[in-house]
């Protein structure tokens, strides 16, 4: 499929707007999230492993919910309409509910948390992931160039997080209700797909032509059967769920114990952070790249080895800028399981069904992991430090890699969706 000049195609900027404003209003609070919880509300790592995995319990669940209806409404944003609504009450829920229902009884507190953040955040964000990947093949415009301006709206988020965070708190969370606003004034009032002289340059008829054949309940429930899928689910609950754990829930206090103070950890951490993110959205433009010399395969492989190095590696180097330099291996690692993941299943697998699949081979996996890692190994980290737990993952992670050297399908081996080139 030839790609028209990105930034003359309108739906290619409605797309990376969309991103922008929504990993911004994401990342502002979700960076912090876990240092929030330690150090502002004093939970352990058994606690956070806790709230994480109530949250995963949830959103894999709607992630399935999520993933079948934008399959049956193709590039409506119903649906997405409705979550950036709830986004809008961010602010209010964790000032005036959450911490409040935290403190009185924690288990009904990270439930409750656990619906909002699912419902409003967590299983919204790979569904703006597949309806862009499905606008993409749609109107004329590179999926990874689009997703590559949330990795640059999360950067900025994580630096200015940092410095919010220490003045109050608080403020991250209001922040992202204010950029829900901007979200959802920008979905309401931004529909290229309404012009039909936008429609007429840029849609691609053989795209337009199979969204027509809307996939039947029993397609989507169907993808259950796919012996091959339930493969990749094994692959991705024994890698990217480590990716996770390791990253979101572990890694950005281990970070700020480097520092002296709470608030200069704090400070350190979002810039570093923001760096990571930024060099991932340079990655994300760069992978596509790299897959069409590559092969989606060998860049699958080649994630998997990163992921070991800077997991492991955190758990043996024992300074901050050593632990800074292997954080920022991030980038490639984060830009290639997300691209090449989903090329995986638009290759292999029917399109019609591409939000589905990418729900539950890649997203829904990695929840499962996260539930049923999350407690224990937050549990392992209180009993034997960061390091060595960080050790213990990445010995996981060489397995999947294994596991993933003999089931990973040749590029030209079984394409039942878009071939390569297309």
């Amino acid at each position: 499929m030839e790609k028209k000049k990105s930034l003359q195609n309108p739906f290619y900027l409605e797309s990376s707007l969309t991103f922008i404003l929504f990993f911004f209003g994401w990342g502002i609070w979700w960076s912090f999230f876990q240092i929030w919880l330690t150090t502002k509300q004093g939970f352990s790592g058994a606690q956070v492993g806790t709230i994480y995995s109530f949250d995963s319990a949830l959103t894999l669940v709607l992630m399935f919910v999520y993933g079948s209806i934008q399959d049956k409404l193709g590039i409506k944003k119903t649906l997405l309409n409705l979550c950036v609504f709830l986004e809008l009450l961010l602010g209010p829920f964790f000032t005036w509910v959450y911490v409040p229902m935290l403190k009185s009884n924690f288990y009904l507190g990270a439930f409750i948390g656990s619906i909002y953040l699912s419902v409003a955040y967590l299983a919204v964000s790979p569904t703006f992931e597949a309806l862009a990947e499905r606008m993409s093949r749609r109107f004329s415009f590179e999926y990874g160039q689009s997703r590559a301006w949330g990795s640059f709206g999360y950067a900025i988020a994580a630096l200015a997080a940092g410095f919010l965070f220490n003045i109050n708190p608080y403020l991250i969370f209001w922040v992202g209700s204010f950029f829900a606003l901007l979200l959802l004034l920008l979905m309401l009032f931004f529909k290229p797909e309404n012009k039909q002289v936008a429609l007429d340059k840029y849609e691609v008829k053989e795209e337009e032509a199979k969204e027509e054949e809307k996939p039947s309940f029993k397609d989507i429930l169907g993808v259950f059967k796919l012996v091959e899928l339930w493969k990749i689910i094994i692959f991705i609950i024994l890698s990217w769920t480590f990716y996770t754990v390791f990253d979101q829930q572990m890694f950005p206090e281990f970070f700020t114990k480097f520092f002296g103070t709470a608030s200069s950890g704090a400070a350190a951490y979002s810039i570093l952070n923001s760096a990571e993110v930024f060099l991932e959205s340079i990655m994300m433009g760069l992978i596509p790249m790299m897959m069409r010399k590559t092969g989606v395969r060998k860049t699958l492989l080649i994630g998997l080895a990163i992921m070991i190095i800077r997991i492991g590696g955190c758990g043996l180097v024992t300074n901050p800028l050593g632990v800074s330099v292997i954080k920022l291996l991030h980038a490639p690692e984060t830009a290639i399981f997300i691209l090449a993941m989903f090329r995986y299943f638009t290759l292999h697998f029917d399109t019609r069904i591409s939000a589905t699949v990418y729900m539950v081979g890649f997203q829904i996996a990695a929840q499962v992991g996260q539930i049923i890692f999350s407690t224990p190994f937050g549990a392992l980290h209180d009993k034997i430090g960061y390091q060595n737990t960080f050790l213990v993952v990445a010995g996981i992670v060489c397995v999947s890699a294994i596991y993933a050297f003999f089931i990973l399908k040749k590029d030209d081996e079984d394409v039942l969706g878009q071939p390569l080139g297309d």
